[in-house]
């Protein structure tokens, strides 16, 4: 079972959300922004239907704490200031690719198991990255 699988069953209950896609999984879905109706009402259940239809889910979810870590980046103190979470290993994105819910990173919310409502806007960033 993968990362954002859920056991048990579906819910019955179908909800539409606007989906708007950045970068490389733009021109891999071939559309900027499009409405979209799953069964269910989290944000694992959306993921799982869209990563159906379109294949998209190794560019935006990381499967290991490797996958979600950008190199180079300066160690971090030991006490970081203010409160810090991220989401489960297997529940991350990859490094600088991001998931969105009306324009915040999924995990300020309640990560893959975040509530949807109607007409929510779910962003899939993985931006284009060039390097010198």
């Amino acid at each position: 079972m993968s990362a954002i699988e859920t056991a048990g069953e579906a819910s019955q209950h179908r909800t539409t959300v606007t989906v708007v896609c950045t970068g490389h999984v733009y021109t891999a879905v071939g559309e900027h922004r499009f409405p979209y109706t799953f069964e269910g009402t989290t944000l694992r259940e959306l993921l799982e239907e869209l990563f159906e239809e379109y294949d998209i889910a190794d560019m935006l979810i990381a499967e290991t704490e490797a996958d979600a870590t950008a190199h180079g980046w300066a160690t971090p103190p030991e006490t970081l200031p203010g409160t810090w979470k991220k989401n489960p290993e297997g529940e991350q994105t990859r490094a600088y690719a991001r998931v969105t819910i009306n324009g915040r990173f999924n995990e300020h919310y309640e990560g893959l198991d975040t509530e949807l409502d109607e007409g929510d806007r779910v962003g899939l960033i993985y931006p284009f990255m060039f390097c010198c």
